[in-house]
């Protein structure tokens, strides 16, 4: 639903199943994952009454360095932006776009920063996002928060500052926004298409996918009359050049490419040291192909590199440390704490950085983080293997690997909140270090545990199934270091068949269950706590996988191996008790499963408690029997409560909520009520697109149900579409010959004779749905 405050013509995108109140206002972010914030009526308020100065904002940096060569595309910009002049486009009548893309250290950034500077005084409000991933742009719009309003800002979290700056930019026309090093334009899509009365500026390396957000254009190198200016411009900045030194600056542009970071770099070297650029030149020793491609760039920039870090070297050995460390990281907000351990204090530390920013090396940010740029990183890693030693360490990684871990927040232990922020701020260095490992960099118990407790952080968070590379990374360290059977490896196995399982990726979660299994009875034996709990897993994913043949007497046998080994009412037992419930109800055998159920959701909570999440899980479970054997009565006010329930404990966008709410829906459909129904079927699978994927199996069912009650509503024109590319997905998915891949195609069947029956024509059959994603209906669990 949407929600509008009277007089405003700002219209601000509501979801969720609760009613919005006239003095509160529901706004969707994106991000990792999309979540809805409800703001209150002060914070509503304050949207309409906080007003700012012509011109303000943020900008990374002053725009009164030296600026060269690039007037034509900044009067390009100018006018794709305001509609004016030949560069105007055909373009949204509510959103202004441009995007910039090439290569990195062509000058992407500094285009888009002189052009804000040069037209702030344009617009109400000029703000600058660092837009690398969707956390990322989140965190943009939340600190636009803390300046506009930060009485407010101080009392909550990043999700509601980013809620408000968005009602706020919708509310007030007239501003400028810099999405700066996009690396997805998908990125973008929900702001675009959300934020209206302002225009917006990307940068990108990313050349494609822009095509339905913004006109996009290339920025090449700079001409060399302007390379060569730009060159001078930075090495003599105190004198005129002579014409001896003008031809040499020509001569070394020539060689360096004419590309703008190579040219900085080039000429900060120049102006500290007082080289000659001749001198520099012939020492430089260049051989360039005739073509500006990438690995030209790198090549160029590397042997630049040389030279610089030779006399940083001299002056300051540490800032060398520092650099090949923070090449392993993100490139974005390295924390100046992260690197705290490589210096005796804090002045050198300071120092040290110091000396790389003075040769354009590196940037400061305003939270005390540290920006390196990416072709920096790239080359420095690759460079890296110049340097390897006999054991096969790497330049800077070792040291990147422990200020990582070091840095890691304690796992909560129920009596403290998770440090969100903290996680946050960690997460992209950590994930970098995963993408980065070199294959034969020494393995460690603390790296593989380094990996292993952030997948557990965003376990924690709902999101293991955005953990796989962090599983598999952590295992990879764990099979170097321990070996292929060590208790740490096994659970390791198993952790990443779980988030394999979560994404909906059955065909490599279940024969890495199948594997972990075997290794486990010969380590552990045949009734190990562990060992049970793996094959209840297993289990459970023959049953995801329609495969009751298998999944039944494995949840059998199981079900008396737990009791057994741990006792009638242990937490374990529970879910596995729960688990074959579940699939005897999808055999067909409800008598049982319901018993079952009433049993398990009363021993869970008077063991677990009435709103603990496995107990949750359980009375949906329950209900969702109730509801098969067509007893609404009971099913439909169980459901309700349960939700409730669900919301406050996970959060509205938890898989689990997500099942919650795709039941619900589902009995209000089995009870006629399709004025209930169909709208919390459509807000369920559009959360379900963000959560868990277009493809998984949960979004799949959810689409069918929203398609099957389009179809009983009579609305045989979006049932049927619908119908079609849900099938086709669910026969690539999950085959030909799945439960869900037949009742699907005769849902189809069925509402295409319903079509010829009424004599109406038979609707195109329409494109497959994207962006989508899921949860498990029936909310079986792993332990």
């Amino acid at each position: 639903m949407s929600a509008t405050v009277p007089g405003d013509p700002a219209r601000v995108e509501v979801s969720g199943d609760r009613p919005v109140g006239a003095d509160s206002i529901g706004v969707a972010i994106s991000g990792d994952n999309a979540r809805v914030v409800v703001l209150p009526k002060e914070a509503v308020d304050w949207v309409y009454s906080v007003q700012v100065p012509q011109g303000a904002g943020y900008l990374p940096e002053s725009a009164s360095g030296v600026f060269v060569g690039r007037e034509q595309e900044l009067t390009g910009v100018r006018e794709t932006l305001t509609g004016e002049g030949a560069a105007a486009v055909v373009q949204s009548a509510h959103v202004q776009a441009r995007a910039i893309h090439g290569l990195g250290g062509v000058g992407k950034s500094a285009l888009a920063l002189h052009y804000a500077a040069r037209y702030r005084h344009s617009y109400t409000l000029v703000w600058w996002i660092t837009s690398e991933s969707p956390e990322a742009i989140v965190k943009g719009f939340a600190d636009i928060t803390v300046r506009l309003c930060p009485q407010w800002a101080r009392t909550v979290g990043r999700d509601e500052r980013a809620a408000w700056a968005m009602a706020w930019l919708q509310a007030h026309p007239g501003w400028l926004l810099v999405f700066d090093n996009v690396e997805d334009p998908a990125h973008l899509r929900p702001y675009l298409g959300t934020l209206h009365g302002g225009h917006h500026l990307a940068t990108s390396r990313r050349a494609t996918g822009w095509h339905r957000l913004a006109p996009c254009t290339a920025l090449g190198l700079l001409p060399l009359d302007q390379a060569s200016e730009l060159l001078c411009a930075i090495a003599f900045q105190n004198s005129d050049p002579t014409d001896e030194q003008r031809n040499a600056a020509r001569l070394l542009a020539t060689d360096l490419g004419c590309l703008p970071l190579a040219l900085e770099q080039a000429g900060a070297y120049a102006y500290r040291t007082g080289a000659d650029l001749d001198t520099y030149r012939q020492s430089l020793g260049l051989v360039l192909d005739e073509h500006d491609d990438v690995e030209d760039a790198e090549r160029t920039i590397a042997r630049i590199w040389d030279h610089t870090l030779t006399a940083i070297t001299a002056r300051k050995p540490l800032a060398v440390t520092l650099l090949h460390t923070m090449a392993w990281l993100a490139p974005d907000d390295i924390p100046r704490t992260l690197l705290a351990p490589l210096a005796p204090d804090t002045i050198t530390l300071n120092s040290a950085l110091g000396e790389l920013h003075a040769y354009n090396m590196v940037a400061f940010t305003d939270n005390q983080g540290i920006n390196i740029h990416r072709l920096v990183q790239t080359v420095l890693r690759t460079r890296c293997w110049q340097g390897v030693s006999s054991e096969g360490f790497v330049r800077g990684r070792g040291e990147a690997e422990r200020a990582v871990y070091q840095a890691l927040p304690a796992p909560p232990d129920g009596h403290q909140s998770e440090p969100v922020a903290v996680w946050e701020r960690l997460l992209p260095h950590v994930q970098a270090l995963a993408e980065t490992t070199p294959p034969s960099h020494p393995a460690t118990v603390e790296t593989a545990g380094l990996f292993h407790q952030s997948a557990q952080y965003l376990y924690r968070q709902g999101r293991d199934a955005h953990a796989i590379d962090l599983r598999a990374a952590s295992l990879t360290q764990y099979e170097g270091v321990l070996g292929d059977t060590h208790p740490n490896t096994l659970n390791s196995r198993s952790n990443l068949a779980g988030a394999y399982y979560a994404a909906g990726d059955l065909g490599r979660a279940i024969p890495l269950m199948e594997a972990n299994i075997a290794k486990r009875e010969e380590v552990l034996g045949d009734a190990h706590p562990n060992t049970l709990i793996s094959r209840n897993n297993l289990a459970t994913a023959y049953r995801e996988a329609g495969d009751l043949g298998r999944a039944i007497p494995l949840m059998e046998a199981n079900l008396a191996e737990h009791e057994e080994v741990f006792g009638d009412a242990h937490p374990n037992t529970l879910i596995s008790r729960n688990n074959l419930a579940s699939a005897y109800q999808e055999a067909g055998d409800l008598d049982r499963a319901i018993l079952l159920k009433e049993a398990n959701l009363a021993q869970s909570e008077e063991v677990l408690g009435a709103f603990h999440p496995n107990t949750l899980i359980n009375r949906n479970n329950l209900a969702s029997a109730y509801q098969e054997v067509n007893d609404l009565g009971r099913a439909v006010p169980l459901m309700e409560f349960n939700l409730a329930r669900f919301e406050e404990v996970l959060g509205t966008i938890h898989p689990d909520t997500l099942t919650s709410r795709n039941n619900l829906a589902g009995a209000y459909f089995a009870a006629g009520d399709l004025g209930r129904a169909i709208p919390l079927m459509e807000a369920n699978l559009a959360q379900r697109k963000e959560v868990l994927g277009a493809t998984h199996p949960d979004t799949l069912t959810s689409r069918n149900n929203l398609a099957s009650a389009y179809q009983e509503a009579g609305d045989l024109g979006r049932a049927i579409p619908l119908m079609e590319a849900n099938l086709a997905q669910a026969e690539e998915v999950l085959g030909t010959t799945h439960p869900s891949t037949l009742i699907m195609g005769n849902n189809l069947v069925r509402a295409r004779r319903a079509v010829v029956a009424l004599r109406l024509p038979d609707p195109a059959p329409s494109a497959t749905e994207t962006n989508l994603r899921g949860s498990a209906d029936d909310g079986g669990q792993f332990s």
